[in-house]
Parts: C-alpha cells; structure tokens; sequence
C-alpha cells in the first residue's frame, strides 16, 4: 500500500508548514545507500505526501556528496507519483529578481562527478528527455505560485554546476551567452532520474540573489541574502499547499510509462541482482522474473 502520492524535495522548513498533520518519521534503507535523511510522511491538503530535506535537516550534505539515486528510489518506494522540488537558485537574467519563482521546463549539464542513472550492471535503457519536466506538475506549481501570490515564472533553462563553489564571472558571463535563467547545483539529476523511475517532477527555482554578473553584485549584503533566504521558505510553503491541494488525482501526462519503450537489453540477459536492486522502478516490466 502507498504511503504518500506527492513527494517534497525541499529546505527543511517545509515539513513545518501550517496544516501538516498526521505527521511522522520514516527511515528508509534503499538499494542505493541511504537517502539525505529519514522521510517526513503526513498529510497536506487532504494528500498523503512525503517530504525530505535534500541536504538532510541542518544542510550536512554538498550537492556533490548527494545520493540522488537513494532519494529518488526512496520516494519511489514509498509510492510517490509526483515530485514536488524546491530549490535556492542565482539568477542570471535581469528580469529574474530576488524572491522570483522559476519553473525551468529544460536543464543543462555542466556537472562531472554524479552518477544520475539507476541503470548499468547488465541492464540498459535510454529515457527520453528532450521534456525533462511534467508539463502538468509544472503548470499546477505555476498556478499555485499566483495563488500564493508569488512571482511565478513558467519556463526557461536550469544550468546545473557542480560546485560547491559559486561561479566565476567568466563562467556566470558564459551562461547568460548561452541564454540560461537561472544557475543551481542541485535539480538537474534529480529530473533524469526521477524521469527513469516514472515519477512525475518539476521544481520550483527559488530566486535568492542575482549571480555574480550583476554590477551591483557586490553590493549586496549578507543580510539581504539571508532575508531573501527566509521570505523564499516562507513563500515555498504557501506554494507547496496550494500545489498539493489542485493536483489532479489523474494523469494527463505520459511519465508514468518512460520506460515502456527505453529498457534496450535482452530481458533474459539480465542478471537477477540488477532486477533485484530496480524491482520498485521495473518491475512491472518483468513480472515474476523481478526477485526471482
């Protein structure tokens, strides 16, 4: 039996938002290690959700040091349809101000030391991605943006680097030649691998500051930051109530069938450990073969 439907991925001030009920803790061991920290299930808006802390609670963990492959399997072993991610992005467009909410509908790579796949290990399978998010979670969380009355801005490109540090002017100069919105360190593999284990995602990019680009970059206190930081996790909450609360019970989307044209190897080559380990993402591809 499903725990949850919808999944948070977000700071850790969301699992405190003004009608959370029910609320517990669950710590969950994946075939892939450990998620950032135990899972937080309750109910939000008459929804079973689940919610993690991406860093773990009091942000311990680099986006680098991210198992995203325990968090996504996490969620998808708990039952969770539809992922709902929150992240603190810099901005790399003048129109995209402090406070802005931006929901990217594409993402570019410029990560090096992620694994962002469940596959490999004597299985193969290429998901498509030319549309790496749900254009329906999308949408809900654009409307639940205007409905919270927060700055929603539907579309655009999510550059994805591997940090921890921010980036160099060049770099930040590089990326807004090349026509990205917003710059982050975290979404990108999330996407990927929420799309191969058919989960519907979307992220909500959270404004905190305008890259270093800016000229008045420097100007910029870390007071403002940390105001814009708390004004954003509170904004986060309203938007994330207001998403639960109209998503659809049904999909119009096809996410929930991406593997049903991408698994490539001979289903009787596969060795039983690798269906074993991806028995909650593929099993319904292989029947009574999973776990055999």
């Amino acid at each position: 039996m499903s725990q949850a439907e919808i999944g948070i991925i977000g700071g850790s001030g969301l699992y405190n938002m003004p009608g959370f009920s029910n609320v517990s803790e669950l710590q969950l061991h994946t075939p892939f290690g450990d998620p950032s920290d135990a899972f937080i299930l309750g109910t939000l808006e008459g929804r079973k959700v689940a919610f993690l802390a991406r860093h773990g609670r009091g942000h311990r963990i680099m986006p680098s040091e991210l198992n995203f492959r325990a968090n996504i399997m996490g969620m998808k072993m708990l039952g969770v349809e539809r992922i709902l991610s929150l992240s603190a992005v810099g901005s790399l467009k003048h129109e995209h101000q402090p406070t802005d909410f931006v929901i990217p509908d594409q993402f570019v790579d410029r990560t090096s030391r992620r694994v962002s796949t469940f596959f490999g290990d004597g299985l193969v399978a290429h998901v498509a991605f030319g549309d790496p998010v749900c254009p329906e979670v999308a949408r809900v969380m654009d409307a639940a943006c205007h409905k919270a009355n927060v700055v929603g801005k539907m579309g655009g490109t999510y550059i994805c680097m591997e940090g921890p540090q921010f980036s160099t002017k060049a770099e930040s100069n590089l990326y807004r030649s090349w026509g990205m919105d917003v710059v982050g360190m975290t979404n990108l593999q999330e996407a990927k691998l929420a799309r191969e284990a058919e989960i519907c995602y979307a992220t909500a990019a959270m404004v905190t500051d305008y890259d270093c680009w800016h000229p008045e970059h420097d100007s910029v206190t870390v007071d403002q930051i940390v105001a814009v930081l708390h004004k954003n996790a509170e904004n986060a909450c309203h938007v994330v109530r207001h998403a639960v609360a109209a998503m659809p019970k049904q999909h119009s989307c096809k996410c929930d069938q991406a593997l049903a044209m991408a698994i490539i190897t001979d289903r009787s080559m596969v060795p039983a450990a690798t269906l074993e380990r991806l028995r909650p993402i593929i099993g319904k591809y292989f029947g009574q073969k999973v776990g055999a």
